[in-house]
């Protein structure tokens, strides 16, 4: 063998060796990117996701189109647009009456949609910058944060608002505890994380979240019985004990978050941020030590966890070079 073909097969192992490490490295990756869903036409900011896990639709909050976009998994692409809203925040889909939820900022008002084909179903007017959206199936009860200070109860059967639970600031990021005893609510103008009691509809404590501000998204570890919150100024996941407040870790993180999320089956939490970045956490134990960064597009900051697919969805909003998508990440081992 000639030297110079030596060097040829020597380069060509290396190369096959690299190209074997970086596949498993992918592999063993909390989150492998794996398909791209294209919105369409769809202009400025994106917010807050939802599914109907029964159709494998995606629905997205397309708050600078004024619109929603409905995604089919399955299928891998967009299937239609709601269009007419007012810089829709957040959606939710209520599986018992089969209804797309849309909390829209500009007019304070919750559009409801039928599942099947999305046309009107009723609206319910809130007065002003109504937000995000959460659905407890097992109460059959939608709250949705909005104003200067409240979270609306809705009945999805009737259609009405059922209760008004005061808060001091507009609630952002807010969490349902299991068992339908309490709700943990991000109020970042106060620099506090709010505890409501279910039964008397009021607060019951408040927790001071000191030099930490900008407290927008929010996850639960049921299982650890740990409030999870990502603050923006400084950027830091911090966890706090569910029973009294107290912090159990603070770690650095990407900045611009909008959305957390607990991944109870693999004991991980995902952080999406507008910097352009997800970052991966070890929620096992007291560490949290970040398992990976992972690079995404500026901007992206909203996502939606879906345990019952293995998915991560990411909402990027278009740039000069790309229209805006859909990136759908599998959980890795």
């Amino acid at each position: 063998m000639t030297p110079a073909l030596r060097r040829l097969l020597s380069a060509a192992i290396a190369l096959a060796a690299c190209a074997g490490f970086e596949a498993r490295a992918a592999e063993n990756a909390p989150l492998v990117l794996d398909a791209k869903v294209a919105l369409g036409n769809v202009r400025g900011r994106i917010d807050h996701l939802a599914v109907d896990l029964n159709r494998k639709r995606l629905f997205v909050a397309e708050l600078g189109n004024d619109s929603v976009g409905v995604v089919d998994l399955a299928a891998g692409k967009l299937q239609r647009r709601i269009a007419g809203l007012k810089e829709p925040q957040g959606v939710g889909y209520v599986a018992s009456v089969d209804a797309l939820y849309a909390a829209n900022a500009g007019d304070g008002s919750v559009r409801i949609f039928a599942g099947e084909d999305y046309t009107p179903a009723g609206r319910i007017d809130l007065g002003e910058d109504a937000d995000n959206v959460r659905v407890d199936p097992a109460a059959n009860v939608v709250f949705i944060g909005y104003g200067a200070g409240a979270l609306a109860a809705i009945d999805p059967a009737t259609r009405k608002k059922i209760a008004d639970i005061p808060l001091k600031a507009h609630p952002e990021g807010f969490q349902l505890g299991a068992g339908a005893s309490q709700i943990f609510v991000n109020l970042p103008n106060t620099r506090s994380i709010a505890v409501v009691d279910r039964a008397s509809g009021q607060q019951s404590a408040g927790w001071p979240t000191g030099k930490l501000a900008g407290n927008f998204p929010m996850a639960l570890d049921e299982a650890s019985r740990r409030v999870i919150v990502v603050f923006r100024n400084p950027a830091r996941l911090a966890v706090f004990a569910m029973a009294n407040g107290e912090k159990v870790a603070e770690r650095e993180t990407c900045g611009d978050s909008d959305d957390v999320f607990m991944d109870a089956q693999r004991k991980r939490i995902y952080v999406s941020c507008g910097d352009g970045f997800i970052d991966a956490f070890d929620a096992e134990g007291t560490s949290f030590s970040r398992l990976a960064r992972i690079a995404t597009e500026r901007g992206a900051r909203t996502s939606l966890f879906i345990p019952a697919m293995d998915r991560l969805a990411v909402a990027v909003r278009a740039t000069a070079a790309e229209p805006a998508a859909i990136w759908l990440y599998r959980t890795g081992p």
